[in-house]
């Protein structure tokens, strides 16, 4: 007898779609943190990129936070970069660089990175899966399948991820 239900990964992930000089994402970073503190490791929170075409120094952000990443200071990149959109938008990839060495990163690596562009795949793949599945804007959030817009608004959406989160969380087999 098979069992055709779904498999779920054994931690329920989170997919935020976000783009780092967006201040919407900034006021999103509240909720994120909030999640993270109540969640911990049960729930994966997973940055996917969406750089929006209004912002001339997105598509830089989102490499460098791949940079980040990949330097074990993703999220911490992450936040220090949406604490600083308005100046994102005024000192472009030098900002990047900054926050890099104030995180102590290796900032020669991530100059090189912004140079030979070696994350723009992984950009540009997390942004042909938003458009994809539907995310026009940032933040959007995808939880078990339910797409979330945080572009309209963060009323209510951390509340409806929670709901989503706890729900997962108590299907999980022990």
């Amino acid at each position: 007898m098979s069992d055709s239900s779904p498999v779920r990964p054994a931690t329920p992930v989170l997919d935020v779609w976000c783009e780092l000089q967006c201040p919407d994402c900034t006021t999103a970073l509240t909720d994120l943190r909030a999640l993270r503190a109540r969640y911990g490791d049960r729930l994966e929170l997973r940055l996917r990129h969406f750089p929006l075409e209004k912002h001339r120094h997105s598509f830089a952000a989102a490499q460098a936070a791949e940079e980040a990443a990949e330097q074990g200071q993703g999220w911490p990149y992450v936040e220090a970069v949406l604490g600083r959109t308005a100046e994102l938008g005024r000192a472009g990839e030098p900002l990047l660089i900054e926050v890099a060495r104030e995180l102590g990163l290796d900032t020669e690596e991530f100059d090189t990175a912004l140079i030979d562009g070696r994350h723009m795949l992984i950009v540009d793949a997390d942004q042909a899966e938003g458009k994809a599945i539907g995310v026009t804007g940032t933040p959007t959030y995808v939880i078990d399948g339910e797409r979330l817009d945080g572009g309209k608004g963060q009323e209510g959406l951390r509340e409806r991820i929670e709901e989503i989160a706890d729900r997962l969380l108590a299907d999980r087999p022990s």
